[in-house]
């Protein structure tokens, strides 16, 4: 191997070690990340997650109630 040869291979190895830190840096920094995303938004988003599941939960009892109780309880929200 001549010396050419040896600072190719060199500057290629360190070239392509540069590019993979600066992605792998890259990917942390994304808001899709794993780790990406601070504790407010992180609070934030386990609050929608709560809610929805709470009007899933509202959906389902209204899907598998009787139809008399839904007319009941509709009736009984108008006269509110």
């Amino acid at each position: 191997m001549n010396v050419f040869t040896m600072v190719v291979l060199i500057v290629a190895i360190v070239t392509v070690g540069r590019v993979l830190r600066e992605r792998y840096r890259a990917m942390h920094r994304l808001p899709g990340g794993r780790d990406a995303g601070t504790d407010a938004e992180k609070q934030k988003l386990l609050s929608e997650v709560s809610r929805l599941n709470e009007r899933i939960r509202v959906l389902e009892r209204l899907a598998t109630d009787p139809a008399k109780r839904l007319s009941d309880e509709i009736e009984s929200l108008k006269d509110q």
